[in-house]
């Protein structure tokens, strides 16, 4: 089985060299939301203020978005 390098750890990946990530089967408004979503989790983990505030999804994304997810595998 082959091993991968932890995350930060200096690899011979095309990123690395570029300085960029491209994902072109993710439409920039996607990924966007997707990022905005990342912001918002890491925002209210471990919230003790109350409930959370929602985080907003127009349906006519969420299918797209739910696509984009099992890409990422988040």
């Amino acid at each position: 089985m082959p091993t991968c390098a932890p995350l930060g750890a200096a690899g011979t990946y095309t990123e690395t060299s570029q300085g960029e990530v491209r994902f072109p089967e993710i439409s920039t408004k996607t990924l966007e939301k997707t990022i905005q979503y990342f912001y918002y989790k890491l925002k209210y983990t471990n919230n003790k203020d109350g409930p959370l505030p929602e985080f907003q999804i127009d349906p006519e994304h969420a299918l797209e978005l739910l696509m984009a997810a099992n890409y990422l595998d988040t």
